[in-house]
């Protein structure tokens, strides 16, 4: 998205920033052009949402012309940031570190080494330090848009006799200290690195790779009144790699591509194919069964009432043989029994229209947003891959949503217009042209709740994590004029198209004239529905089984979604993402089918919650399946990371059975629509 509009970007950080040049936006640099290095955030490895401005350590200020003695220093300048790389939480600062772009025929052995030294620490600061070697806290920066990632100390024994040598390159001595310490229960002290390596690869006028490592010789004891010298030893390489493929090493290929999860399209794409299956096993053949008959026994009335005589007996008979009408029959002209019988109640008006229309409104353009989000990502090689810019799947996100609000409205309008003829109000004339007050009280209610449904909800979990991020002091706090941009992106485009989808929808020819929307006229007085039914034709018995086999199709990606969400991984595979939708969605759609025969076949008519709930009791499931994983694929811990994780899997969760519901009432409306044509009603 962000690439889409890069000339108006670079337009306008240029004017408005004198931070970002358009190095950083084109990523080519020149011999002395200057390269930013930002520090992102620091917080504990374990919660991602608790994460803190890398400066509220007691770093020192490099000695470089960034330091704040400079007055025109930029260090610990915040960089502009887009509103989707706000609410991912990103808030980059200077580090105050000077990087110049080397000539090409530079020595790339040569490194430069800046430094700088702490007053001495108070207890304060040392415990700062303490809680962040014990909690291992790291700590994440960027260079030309390429993070990378350090530890910001460790807990050890004491280890000045093992300084030096034995250390070497890497964490092996280290580690090895630190098993041997814990095996005999002694006692760790804190430490924090002190010297980094920062190696960055070019390639001609491109930075291609960003390596950050931390020198396990340069930990230091914290102890109070101790200062602290920090060197960050800045070295240039040249690489052969292409600008193109420079990301391909942050994405875990072996981890998204394992053949378990192409056995998970599998296992899914053949349970679809058992559904498809079994569809049309019982309900196709069921179905046509229930025809015959019902034609047998109008076929009798009208040769009774005619006074004919012909024998039937050998068209009572199906393909197997078996007789359509067995002995002991009700006589003819008697009541019907199953499905049919509700033919005239089965299109009434559901209960709550107002509400149900303004929630498949919801649904639709959450379906709209999903499959534009999804496309968006998946032609990612055309525009640029999504997962290379911060923010980029958010700022789509807002776009998709906002555009689609003429969906919901159109959706909610016309449903609520081809239902509410059916209803005492509907019948008289001023109800059916919403020319009465009940009318258009009825329209301005459905309309209201379209706009305000969704935004409600999501403003109310967001203003609760919003406040416990605020009080925290996390860098997951959204800014007020944050806040206010994204009010004026709902008021001034979200709401009027919503409402322009409800105008819409309320004088959109549905089928033409009202009483033939149907295919059968709605009785005046609703029927009774029977309370002596099987347990298989009681919709809260059948629902929590059609939610159990949708969440089945998709569990297996959703580990892969929430792995990329909460254990930092770039989800990147959208195809399967792709797949995994479609899938979803088929069997959601058959599902239903399958709970609304029963349901009507047992002579219960009120069907259209009952489809919605099918559909969405996937939810359910998710959220059950997101307490799972916080519990055994996390360590996460405390309030802020605990409200998060769940405060966001409340949404995903309520979106999804949104959506899912909404999927399944369209089902189970064609369903119901098909089956009703198809029947002779006298």
């Amino acid at each position: 998205m962000k690439r889409l509009l890069q000339p108006l970007a670079i337009a306008a950080a240029s004017i408005s920033s004198p931070l970002a040049g358009a190095d950083e936006y084109d990523h080519r640099y020149k011999e002395g052009d200057r390269v930013d290095l930002w520090v992102n955030k620091v917080g504990p490895y374990a919660n991602p949402q608790e994460a803190y401005e890398y400066y509220v350590l007691p770093y020192c200020a490099p000695d470089t012309r960034h330091h704040p003695d400079n007055k025109d220093g930029s260090w610990n300048a915040l960089k502009a940031h887009s509103i989707g790389e706000r609410l991912g939480g990103h808030a980059l600062r200077h580090s105050g570190h000077d990087l110049i772009y080397p000539p090409p025929s530079g020595n790339s052995e040569k490194g430069i080494l800046e430094t700088c030294t702490t007053d001495p620490l108070t207890a304060e600061q040392v415990k700062l330090f303490a809680t962040a070697a014990e909690d291992q806290w790291f700590y994440q920066m960027y260079v030309d848009d390429l993070p990378v990632w350090g530890m910001v100390g460790e807990m050890l024994p004491d280890l000045d006799a093992a300084k030096g040598e034995k250390f070497g390159s890497d964490l092996s001595h280290l580690e090895e200290a630190v098993a041997k310490h814990e095996e005999q229960g002694g006692e760790f002290k804190p430490y924090v690195y002190t010297k980094r390596t920062l190696q960055v690869s070019l390639n001609g006028d491109r930075i291609i790779k960003v390596d950050l490592s931390s020198e396990p010789a340069s930990l230091v004891e914290l102890k109070a009144g101790i200062q602290l010298k920090f060197e960050l030893d800045i070295q240039w390489a040249k690489t052969n790699t292409p600008f193109h493929s420079r990301f391909d090493r942050y994405l875990d290929h072996a981890f998204f591509k394992h053949q378990i999860h192409w056995f998970s399209i599998f296992n899914s794409f053949m349970m679809v194919l058992f559904l498809m299956g079994l569809v049309a096993l019982i309900l196709l053949r069921t179905l046509r069964k229930d025809y015959a008959r019902y034609a047998i026994s109008h076929g009798r009335r009208d040769v009774e009432e005619g006074d004919a005589e012909r024998d039937s007996d050998e068209d009572e008979r199906d393909e197997d043989g078996k007789p359509l009408l067995k002995e002991g029959r009700p006589p003819v002209g008697a009541e019907d029994s199953g499905w049919k019988q509700v033919h005239g109640d089965v299109f009434r008006a559901p209960r709550f229209l107002p509400l149900l229309a303004a929630v498949l409104g919801t649904g639709w353009q959450l379906v709209t947003l999903v499959m534009g989000v999804v496309l968006f990502a998946v032609a990612g090689p055309v525009h640029g891959e999504v997962h290379e810019e911060r923010g980029e799947v958010l700022s789509a996100i807002l776009v998709f949503y906002s555009l689609s609000s003429v969906v919901a409205g159109y959706a909610s309008g016309s449903y609520f217009k081809l239902y509410y003829a059916t209803t005492p109000a509907g019948r008289s004339k001023a109800g059916a042209t919403a020319g009465g007050p009940g009318g258009a009280t009825q329209w301005q209610l459905t309309m209201a709740l379209t706009v305000l449904l969704l935004p409600t909800i999501l403003g109310t979990v967001l203003s609760f994590l919003n406040g416990i991020a605020l009080i925290y002091g996390t860098i997951f706090y959204i800014p007020f004029l944050v806040l206010l941009k994204l009010f004026f992106l709902w008021v001034f485009v979200s709401v009027p198209l919503c409402i322009l989808g409800t105008l819409l929808g309320r004088h959109a020819k549905l089928g033409g004239r009202q009483s033939s929307s149907f295919p059968c006229r709605v009785n005046a007085i609703p029927r009774p529905i029977p309370e002596d039914v099987p347990w298989y034709g009681v919709p809260a018995n059948l629902v929590p089984f059609a939610g159990l086999l949708s969440f089945g199709s998709i569990f297996i990606e959703l580990y892969y979604i929430l792995t990329s969400l909460w254990n930092y991984k770039f989800y990147h595979v959208y195809g399967f993402l792709l797949g995994v939708y479609g899938i979803l969605c088929l069997v959601v759609c058959m599902t239903t089918v399958i709970v609304v025969y029963f349901c009507l076949n047992s002579e219960n008519y009120l069907w259209q919650w009952t489809a919605f709930y099918s559909g969405g009791s996937t939810a359910l499931y998710v959220f059950l399946y997101s307490i799972y994983y916080f519990v055994f694929k996390t360590s996460m811990h405390g309030l802020v990371q605990t409200s998060f994780y769940f405060g966001y899997m409340l949404l995903i969760s309520l979106a999804m059975g949104t959506l899912c519901g909404t999927l399944g009432h369209w089902a189970g409306n064609r369903f119901v629509r098909t089956i009703f044509q198809n029947v002779k009603v006298d």
